[in-house]
């Protein structure tokens, strides 16, 4: 099961909590003085469902160095700041697929979602607020990068947490609808999220008995494809951090 991989990996975010306490910095020596240069981090999701294995560039540093593969990510790595073009090539290619500008802010964390058709990706860049939830609670953000699906409502257990998100949509808060956020659920329990067809019973994708830790933050996605041989529509989970 994916969601239990992405789960597994999150050994990796223990090093979030650490740079957050540095404040993302990276340093270089010159001249026998440390020239501290402003970083972010970065966490890269492959959600096009006919991509081949690749290799990901942020030019000119390539960032993976096993084959990156549909339904994979990378947890957070640093970056240096400023307009960066992301580069996907095929996997040990120097053929070109897509490429794209993004900018990175100093002392910011992104998840970058790969999605739509290999060929002409849709680069979806999100913020991520990682902040720590209240006492005895998780976080949970919902991104739908499933192109041509439809619009989708998630639920936990017997609560809709979202409704109504399209495609490259992102969990907002609600009754305001103004900014992405992480959505309060409690925590240490054990849900199954199901992805509806908005307004309906109808799932399309679920993860089933899956932990929910106090002072956990995490982003459910949904992706795959309605259409042609393609993988079928699945959802997964990953944490971004732990308090």
């Amino acid at each position: 099961m994916k969601n239990l991989k992405n789960l597994k990996s999150v050994t990796t975010l223990a090093c979030v909590l650490f740079l957050s306490a540095i404040g993302l910095t990276s340093c270089l020596k010159d001249n026998n003085h440390y020239v501290v240069n402003p970083t972010a981090l970065v966490m890269v999701i492959q959600a096009s469902p006919d991509a081949p294995s690749e290799s990901i560039f942020l030019k000119p540093n390539q960032v993976n160095q096993s084959a990156f593969n549909y339904g994979d990510h990378l947890g957070y790595f640093n970056a240096y700041t400023g307009g960066r073009l992301v580069q996907l090539f095929g996997y040990g290619s120097s053929t070109l697929i897509a490429s794209d500008s993004i900018h990175l802010a100093n002392n910011n964390a992104y998840s970058l979602f790969l999605a739509n058709t290999y060929t002409k990706p849709d680069f979806i860049l999100l913020t991520d607020s990682i902040a720590p939830p209240a006492v005895g609670k998780a976080t949970i953000r919902f991104v739908n990068v499933s192109a041509g699906s439809g619009n989708v409502d998630l639920v936990a257990n017997t609560t809709t947490l979202v409704t109504n998100e399209p495609y490259r949509g992102v969990s907002i808060s609600t009754p305001a609808k103004a900014a992405p956020v992480f959505i309060p659920v409690s925590g240490n329990e054990q849900y199954n999220f199901e992805v509806r067809a908005t307004g309906t019973t109808t799932v399309l994708a679920s993860l089933d008995s899956i932990n929910i830790k106090n002072g956990g933050v995490y982003t459910i996605w949904y992706h795959g494809s309605t259409t042609g041989t393609n993988p079928k529509l699945s959802a997964d989970i990953i944490a971004n951090a732990y308090y």
